[in-house]
């Protein structure tokens, strides 16, 4: 018999407050696009950019978190603590990457 029940991730606990933050991100960018076909000013528009992007990041530092506290301290625990370790940092310069 399948487990019916969705797997408890590093996020789990704080979830309400991550879809939250997301929906609020996703109301920013819509708020862009309405700058954009409002011919708004472009330092204006860039503003929210950056402001989108530190939001974003802040999301992403609270999912690390999350994941090397729950999952790789869980992984570690099963032995398989470096390929946690080797995925986490792998994810770090994901991030890291940009423009």
């Amino acid at each position: 018999m399948a487990n019916s029940e969705a797997p408890t991730r590093g996020y789990t606990a704080t979830k309400d407050q991550l879809q939250t933050r997301l929906r609020r991100i996703e109301g920013q960018v819509r708020g862009i696009e309405r700058m954009v076909e409002d011919d708004r000013y472009c330092i204006d528009i860039l503003t929210q950019i950056s402001a989108i992007q530190a939001a974003l990041d802040k999301v992403a530092l609270g999912l690390l978190d999350g994941h090397v506290r729950h999952c790789v301290a869980e992984g570690a625990e099963e032995g398989k603590g470096d390929a946690m370790s080797t995925e986490l940092m792998a994810a770090v310069g994901r991030l890291m990457r940009r423009g």
